[in-house]
């Protein structure tokens, strides 16, 4: 009886030293040092109130009655560059807006606080910059960033009626007047879009029909599951069922009321805000924007992007990257051939070496249209 004695001693010994866990550990969410704060959510909605006020309810504006409460006579188009580096193809920009009525367009940038970008004076995009905060990559910063781009721009000028969100590696494919042409004006521009009767005489008073959204929505993906769980299997429940959840690019083209829906958004922001526990299937960004439009406004989308993007040899969640010895003329034109429209307007990713020959391309290539 008691030859056991030592043996139940050692092993209580052991259980004293090694305590056995009573339920699984969960990993920590990623990143664990980018959650937004308290101070940054108020500061954000004090931006977004003055968005929406500046915003009083009017009917359903259409060009003519933008024009009519803004700067100018014309709508315009707000650039809106979301960038943790410098801008490296600020000089290519540059010259696609100097051949342009400098009353058709806004540039606004949100650039990582932490990475000391410089704009460079004597550009475009000198004093462009607006208040911006920390972003991280994987995180609901990014939404974060680009929310305060559209507030800014929605504040700023009521005849910003386009809002283009890009990134440093962004380079145009065309001029100024084609991509404006095409928004405001084009009435064959969307290849998914049937013609209709009044579209001839709309086109002859200089306008075409409501104007849509171009963002990519996409509701079918192998890793769509996985992305969605990303923070837990019922976390994004009751609010954004599996059903609605989608997916798309962080980089698109909003109209000015798809911007103040964004804006106005508390419902689903609380979901898409919280961290996740899978790093490589967490990309919020590419989730928030095409699933609350699609939920809001189905029918106001035209479900594509008009940045053309290659996804072939992706690393690490990127896409290909051009370099400067691929940049020729053949690139420019197989770039802009779409299914979807007459042609990508934009186009990602390039490395910063590739500006030299961009601007080689620009005059005869990139903005002959």
């Amino acid at each position: 009886m008691f030859s056991s004695t030592p043996f139940l001693v050692s092993f209580l010994l052991l259980l004293s030293l090694s305590p056995l866990p009573l339920r699984p550990t969960l990993p920590p969410p990623f990143p664990p040092s980018s959650p937004i704060s308290a101070s940054d959510e108020l500061d954000d909605q004090t931006l977004f109130n003055r968005a929406l006020n500046s915003n009083p309810r009017k009917p359903k504006p259409t060009f003519s009655h933008l024009a009519l409460d803004s700067k100018s006579s014309k709508p315009k188009i707000a650039f809106l560059f979301l960038t943790n580096s410098d801008l490296h193809f600020a000089p290519l920009w540059s010259l696609f807006f100097s051949k342009t009525n400098p009353n058709l367009y806004n540039i606004y940038v949100h650039a990582d606080p932490s990475a000391n970008v410089t704009l460079p004076p004597g550009t475009v995009f000198h004093n462009r910059l607006i208040p911006s905060k920390r972003t991280y990559r994987a995180s609901a910063t990014l939404i974060s960033a680009t929310r305060r781009l559209l507030a800014s721009a929605v504040i700023d000028d009521p005849a910003n009626l386009f809002f283009a969100v890009l990134s440093q590696y962004c380079v145009p494919l065309h001029s100024f007047r084609y991509v404006y042409n095409s928004l405001f004006f084009s009435t064959t521009f969307d290849l998914t879009r049937p013609a209709t009767g009044s579209d001839a005489e709309l086109a002859q008073m200089g306008l075409k029909g409501r104007p849509k959204s171009f963002i990519e929505v996409l509701s079918k993906s192998t890793s769509l599951w996985k992305r969605y769980a990303a923070r837990g299997r019922f976390a994004m429940m009751p609010e954004v069922p599996f059903e609605q959840f989608r997916v798309g690019s962080q980089f698109f083209l909003l109209t000015r009321r798809h911007a103040l829906v964004v804006l106005k958004d508390r419902a689903l922001w609380r979901k898409f805000k919280m961290p996740c526990y899978r790093e490589d299937e967490c990309y919020p960004e590419e989730h928030y924007f095409p699933t609350l439009l699609s939920m809001e406004d189905p029918d106001g989308l035209n479900r594509y992007s008009l940045t053309r993007v290659n996804w072939t040899g992706t690393v690490n969640g990127h896409p290909y990257t051009y370099r400067a010895e691929e940049v020729s003329a053949e690139l420019i034109h197989r770039l802009r051939k779409s299914n979807l429209s007459e042609s990508y307007l934009f186009a990602r990713k390039f490395s910063p070496d590739c500006l030299k020959p961009l601007l080689g391309l620009a005059e005869k290539v990139i903005f002959r249209d």
